[in-house]
């Protein structure tokens, strides 16, 4: 991986392309970020950055975290995310990473943490349908047989139930970076990203690009 950099996501809208073409959208604030820590191969056995992102008051913060930015004279961040990199022989700590870290046709791999849905039942859960309405039938919405009784007198893990929905970190790959205002610091990317508006976003150059 070549580059990367903290986002947040503030909505979805749509532009139009050179030929009159609608692209829908993902508008990402990319940065500021600050480099908090830089890990190397001498010393941690992988080359790795680590970046801030949002200011945020010392009491939102424990005492460890207060001092692993003060140690190296930054200001506090409120969110903290590792990116391993291919080098990082140019980079110090300090240094201030914004959106023109990616340029317009660059393709970024962005993970997030997809919507949390609550507790669903298979329908919504799983895609499946619903059994007969009608009153006699007594089966509407429940996900059905649970499998035999003697044997093996137990159900099969995998058997899709319900229960918590959402809120897993999903990555999206291969999207493409359709322009970059530096002024706002925002990156426009075609297409959907995981999470709700103000979700926190980790951005890197694609892996199979």
């Amino acid at each position: 991986m070549k580059k990367a950099i903290i986002g947040k996501k503030v909505g979805m809208t749509q532009v139009f392309d050179e030929t009159g073409k609608v692209i829908p959208v993902t508008v990402i604030e990319a940065g500021p970020c600050v480099v908090a820590q830089v890990k190397t191969t001498e010393s941690d056995g992988y080359n790795a950055i680590q970046l801030g992102f949002e200011d945020v008051k010392e009491s939102k913060l424990n005492k460890p975290e207060i001092g692993h930015f003060t140690k190296s004279k930054l200001p506090l961040k409120k969110h903290l995310r590792e990116f391993r990199l291919d080098s990082v022989e140019s980079i110090k700590v300090g240094d201030e990473l914004k959106a023109d870290v990616f340029t317009k046709g660059d393709k970024v791999d962005i993970q997030g943490t997809s919507k949390g849905k609550g507790y669903q039942g298979v329908i919504k859960r799983h895609g499946q349908s619903r059994g007969p309405m009608g009153h006699g039938s007594m089966y509407h919405r429940r996900p059905g047989s649970m499998g035999s009784t003697s044997t093996p007198g137990r159900v099969f893990k995998g058997k899709k139930l319900p229960g918590h929905m959402g809120r897993n970190t999903i990555t999206i790959q291969n999207l493409d970076i359709i322009s970059v205002d530096l002024d706002k610091n925002v990156i426009l990317v075609k297409g959907s990203v995981p999470g709700a508006k103000g979700a926190i976003l980790k951005i890197k150059s694609s892996v199979k690009a």
